[in-house]
């Protein structure tokens, strides 16, 4: 074999992750293929990390489903354009109904519980904990409709991680007069942020994400107008705050994280992709201490390193 050929085969599956991640990417070099590809779990993790954060700045001045609704309009709105702009296939049959149920799921059940619980005055730590089982229910799930295996050390490493969590937010639960319709809101977000994993990675692959996302972002931006009009009262107060972060979720989150995370299922298993959510706690902590001044307990800091190990355990090839 000559040293081209040799050069080439070893750049092949480089260069089929980071199409997979970055459709129609310019990227020259196999080395910075490589490189993206090996950096995009993290800049995952960050980038979802700082979801908790805008929606903490911008709640304050509207009501959680109007939020999401406005959130859902302004992400379709630039992915038709950046897909009529591109040329991007359009889905056609079945696909396009899979496609809106994941993103009801994903988008509409998922978010819309998690604003609404808080909204109802769940803590934000204890939200956190409940959706925190997600890579756990992932896992078992996965074997069951997937056919996934899940290794002991991988088990292990799901276990340790929740634990990590919980220590992280441990200090935010705040157990005390509790409603059961918070509590409802967020089991509703775990639910449905386990089952959209795994119908994004059983039925929606292999289709552009600019016409996939807006299909999912349609749907799920219907459903939420419908649950805000019957339920809120649509008032918005226009700060810059609310601006902000209304424009950080709709690009950074709901079509920068969002792509990364399905290109991620698409790529990998739904287990092991899913443990990576077992990072936003820490992450998220880390970011509020630095902008808003939020302290770290030691068990915190503790659950952070806990949580880092677990990840390893669970993303590690066997």
């Amino acid at each position: 074999m000559t040293g081209t050929s040799a050069n080439t085969a070893a750049e092949r599956p480089s260069w089929r992750a980071v199409r997979q991640i970055f459709p129609g990417t310019a990227i020259k070099s196999p080395l910075s293929a490589a490189f993206w590809v090996a950096a995009t779990p993290t800049i995952f993790v960050v980038l979802w990390s700082t979801g908790f954060i805008a929606a903490k700045l911008g709640l304050p001045y509207c009501e959680p489903l109007t939020f999401l609704a406005l959130r859902m309009t302004v992400v379709v709105t630039l992915l038709v354009a950046l897909a009529l702009i591109g040329r991007a296939p359009w889905p056609r049959g079945s696909i396009t109904g899979h496609n809106a149920m994941a993103g009801l799921l994903v988008h509409g059940g998922y978010l819309g519980g998690v604003f609404s619980a808080i909204h109802q005055g769940l803590p934000a730590g204890l939200t956190a904990l409940i959706v925190g089982l997600q890579p756990l229910l992932t896992a078992v799930a996965a074997g069951v409709w997937l056919g996934e295996r899940i290794t002991l050390r991988q088990w292990l490493g799901f276990v340790l991680g929740l634990v990590g969590v919980a220590l992280v937010v441990w200090d935010k639960v705040g157990v005390t007069a509790l409603r059961p319709t918070g509590l409802g809101l967020a089991v509703v977000a775990l639910v449905s942020i386990t089952a959209g994993t795994l119908y994004q990675k059983r039925y929606c692959g292999g289709v552009d994400f600019r016409t996939a996302g807006a299909i999912q972002y349609t749907a799920a931006g219907l459903a939420l107008f419908a649950l805000a009009a019957a339920t809120e009262t649509g008032q918005i107060q226009w700060t810059g705050e609310f601006v902000f972060a209304l424009a950080w979720l709709s690009l950074v989150l709901s079509v920068g994280a969002i792509s990364l995370f399905y290109a991620l299922i698409r790529r990998g298993e739904a287990a092991r992709v899913s443990s990576l959510f077992y990072l936003t706690p820490p992450v998220t902590a880390l970011m509020a201490f630095g902008l808003f001044g939020e302290t770290l307990a030691p068990l915190a800091v503790a659950g952070m390193a806990l949580a880092a190990v677990a990840v390893a355990m669970i993303v590690r090839n066997r």
